[in-house]
């Protein structure tokens, strides 16, 4: 038989059971969409945590101090190697790949303006601590290395800061602030970044001239950690490395022996967070996929049921000079064709779904054509696989016996 007569007869037997058909189909729609749906939140929480983590700032690094080591056994965090400001300049000096670096000291604080008041983070860094996070600015200004060289009472503070003293749509620049009874000078506002990865508001926050913090707020001499950036995002493994040499050879530790600081790229923390993501979505789909299996099942099941209805029509066909090749191509065919039409309403489905998640819930979906073409193919191999036995069955009928068949 011709292609073309098989497909028309494939089409036949399935409309003569509309609706024993379309429950066949539903197992691969809802595995299709549901593969689809699952994969597009895993794709977009993916996406957005890496587009969260890039606020951070730009090939960022962080490097803090560490309890130290002794034949490779960690001690205990009271020996930890303190970090000075002489870290700091030996490796702006001695790190061609490091394009900007800033000491860091954190200190909270009760702030005051008027009669309004809200708790939140100091943090004290030198200027270039703005280039490596990646900060603009709405209004105002930076401090600079003089403010830094006389611990001026000058900051940067974030918008949520701003509408929690002063209001929202208000303009703070040049007013005070009192934070743990310190007077501040507001200079500039940050423009607002939103959450980061780790749901923290990067709006709620005080930028201060380091020696500001580190002497009049904490009455420390060393510093709490250093943020880097590398000059390229290639270049951030060499950065890294080159922080790790010069700091081992600073702080007096051999080749072998372990570093007393820990430095964290921002390669590091997407791997991080990402991984968890990425283990989710493939368990997801996995199960989803479960589901494409039944599916699978279900059409064998049906075109089981089909061959013993018909065997008195395939011994006609077979006696009037059909061969079992061609009854094996008709009910392949009609597996097939549940199995794909069944991807693509699928596939509708899932891109549907997802919309509806994302428009619901909030979550970010990413519908890739990579999981479209996927579940497309895979639904399309379900309906060969599963029904490949019941066409071998029919295709294997004795004419004779098929058309004594009651």
């Amino acid at each position: 038989m011709k292609l073309k007569n098989l497909l028309i007869a494939a089409i036949r037997s399935l409309a003569k059971n509309k609706m024993r058909t379309f429950l066949t189909m539903l197992g691969i729609i809802i595995g299709v969409g549901s593969v689809i749906a699952m994969i597009a939140i895993g794709q977009g929480s993916k996406k957005s945590i890496q587009a969260q983590i890039s606020t951070l700032g730009t090939n960022v690094m962080m490097i803090w101090p560490q309890a130290s080591s002794t034949g490779g056994v960690r001690m205990e965090a009271g020996t930890s190697q303190k970090m000075t400001l002489e870290d700091v300049k030996i490796i702006s000096e001695r790190c061609p790949a490091v394009a900007a670096i800033t000491p860091q000291v954190r200190s909270s604080g009760q702030l005051v303006a008027g009669n309004m008041n809200w708790r939140t983070s100091v943090y004290g860094v030198y200027p270039e601590y703005f280039e490596i996070r990646n900060l603009k600015l709405v209004s105002g200004s930076v401090f600079t290395m003089n403010d830094d060289r006389s611990a001026a009472k000058v900051c940067v503070v974030g918008q949520t800061v701003v509408n929690n003293l002063f209001g929202e749509d208000s303009d703070p620049i040049g007013r005070f602030i009192r934070i743990n009874k310190i007077p501040f000078k507001i200079i500039g506002i940050i423009e607002s970044k939103g959450q980061n990865a780790f749901g923290q508001d990067q709006d709620d926050i005080v930028i201060a001239p380091f020696s500001t913090v580190q002497k009049r707020m904490l009455a420390i001499t060393h510093i709490q950690s250093m943020l880097a950036s590398a000059k390229t995002e290639a270049l951030i493994p060499t950065a890294s490395q080159e922080i790790t040499e010069v700091l081992k050879a600073k702080h007096q530790l051999g080749p072998s022996e372990d570093p007393d600081f820990t430095i964290r790229t921002q390669t590091d923390i997407a791997k991080m967070a990402t991984s968890t993501s990425g283990i989710m979505t493939i368990l997801l789909a996995t199960i989803a996929g479960i589901s494409l299996i039944v599916g699978g099942i279900g059409i064998m099941n049906i075109m089981l049921v089909s061959v013993t209805e018909r065997t008195r029509e395939i011994g006609i066909r077979m006696s009037v000079g059909a061969r079992g090749r061609d009854v094996l191509l008709q009910f392949l065919i009609e597996a097939l064709m549940i199995s794909l039409l069944g991807g693509i309403i699928g596939i509708v489905f899932g891109i549907l779904v997802s919309q509806l998640i994302a428009m619901i819930l909030m979550w970010p979906v990413t519908i890739t054509a990579d999981s479209i073409l996927m579940s497309f193919l895979f639904s399309s191999a379900i309906g060969i696989f599963f029904g490949w036995y019941p066409a071998r069955k029919a295709a294997q009928l004795n004419p004779i016996d098929a058309l004594r068949y009651e």
